[in-house]
């Protein structure tokens, strides 16, 4: 069938829309039709040259949609809205055990852009283009994707403004829900103010934590992060002592939990400095550079532990979150900034620049 799509053509050039040809569905697949999709960091990551996803390639793994056409053996029926997740195999260990974020064939299901069979989508010339991102590819008109990998969602929502409860939303929340385990009364550094990073910051809030502080260097959304939970933030550029101390210093001590979204090496060894004894920080980005601790930074029995996907099980807890917002708890809407899919790479360049938190890519709209 035919589609459009912002094709990756190489990794410095920019996203070019295209009319491709798109399969019809397989064994265990369904076709969407793409209402929004997310724009987010790991999108850009395909940039770099020795990454191992390679273009051309169809990005985008935040997507919500409408499910048009069912291949065999599915159970989810055409007209279901849905938001589109991770894939994971479903059958390895960490899978059964309930982490499909840590599944054994993750990486390749996820971040190589391709299977192993032929793609499902080809240009006008007949090539292939890489269209298996996150299983979905999702920066298009439409999206082929595994029946696991969704989860259907009451009609009644603003289906577009949906997709970033699969990624960005989802790790944030997912982060402290359940590997920091933040409960009532809880402490919590989240450092970085950015889509992942003001998720985790309303999560918190919304599990009673007393003291939940927003560390970034944006003016703008450090305000907005006291609106949407933070009981204080710290302001990196207006710094008098090093950031772990100054943690320290507001949080008695040190806080049990922290949250580190940005991946900055400097960052992530402040972050260690400002926990407590026995406290735990979480790292959902990857290290920019090889993170230099002093020698007993862990001798207190602190642990540093990586996040892929706030460990969640997507079925379970994307539900969950759609139900903390309906509640008021959880207005990531207020994060997202729309725009036409033909935008595309305005979008990213107001991302790049901190202007836009969460850009929503509208694929049908002019």
């Amino acid at each position: 069938m035919h589609m459009r799509a912002a094709v990756l053509r190489e990794h410095g050039g920019p996203f070019k829309m295209e009319d491709l040809e798109l399969a019809e569905p397989g064994m265990g697949e369904l076709l969407v039709e793409v209402a929004g999709v997310g724009f987010c960091h790991t999108d850009v990551m395909p940039r770099a040259e020795a990454f191992m996803a390679e273009p051309p390639l169809i990005l985008g793994h935040e997507g919500s949609g409408v499910v048009v056409a069912a291949g065999p053996c599915t159970t989810i029926t055409v007209g279901t809205p849905v938001v589109m997740s991770f894939d994971h195999c479903g059958r390895c260990a960490n899978c059964l055990d309930g982490h499909p974020a840590y599944c054994r064939s993750f990486w390749g299901r996820n971040m190589v852009g391709r299977s192993r069979s032929s793609s499902p989508v080809t240009d006008v010339a007949g090539r292939s283009i890489g269209a298996r991102w996150f299983g979905q590819s999702s920066f298009a008109t439409h999206a082929l994707t595994r029946e696991d990998a969704v989860v259907p969602v009451p009609s009644d929502l603003p289906l577009e403004l949906l997709g970033p409860l699969a990624c960005s939303v989802l790790t944030g929340a997912g982060a402290v829900f359940n590997t920091l385990a933040v409960s009532a009364g809880d402490s919590i550094a989240v450092y970085g103010a950015g889509a992942v990073g003001l998720s985790a910051v309303m999560a918190a809030a919304a599990t009673g934590a007393t003291q939940v502080i927003a560390i970034d260097r944006h003016k703008e959304r450090l305000e907005l992060a006291l609106e949407l939970g933070a009981t204080e933030v710290i302001d990196t550029q207006c710094l008098s002592q090093e950031l772990g101390q100054e943690v320290v210093a507001r949080s008695a001590g040190g806080t049990r939990t922290a949250l580190d979204t940005t991946g900055v090496a400097p960052v992530i060894a402040s972050a260690v400095t400002g926990l407590r004894t026995r406290g735990i920080l979480g790292m959902v980005s990857m290290a920019s550079s090889d993170i230099v601790l002093q020698r007993d930074a862990l001798a207190t029995g602190k642990t540093i532990t990586g996040i892929l996907e706030g460990d969640s099980v997507p079925r379970i807890h994307i539900p969950r979150l759609i139900t903390l917002w309906r509640g008021g708890h959880l207005p990531f809407e207020r994060l997202i900034q729309t725009y036409p899919m033909n935008d595309i790479n305005q979008a990213e360049a107001d991302m790049a620049s901190g202007r836009t938190i969460k850009p929503v890519l509208i694929p049908h709209s002019r």
